[in-house]
């Protein structure tokens, strides 16, 4: 018996959000059954996956800037990680 995983790549969407005060990325996780077998690298690695298809997508310099920094820190935490 062969089984498939039917579920999408993408775990996580990344989005741009506007605050009064600055700029942020902010993720949305998707439900899938595999989803509560990932540890902290697995998380962070998804979410830049995610923002680099979100900068793609940028429509302004200050998103793509936003969207860098975050990226900046993801690989600074995944780099402090055991």
């Amino acid at each position: 018996m062969n089984i498939t995983d039917s579920e999408e790549s993408n775990e996580i969407t990344a989005k741009t959000c506007v605050s009064m005060k600055n700029r942020k990325v902010t993720y949305c996780f998707a439900d899938s059954y595999h989803m509560l077998f990932k540890d902290k690298k697995d998380v962070i690695l998804s979410e830049i996956r995610a923002c680099e298809i979100l900068k793609k997508y940028a429509r302004d310099e200050l998103d793509a800037r936003t969207i860098e920094m975050e990226i900046a820190d993801l690989h600074m935490i995944l780099d402090l990680l055991p």
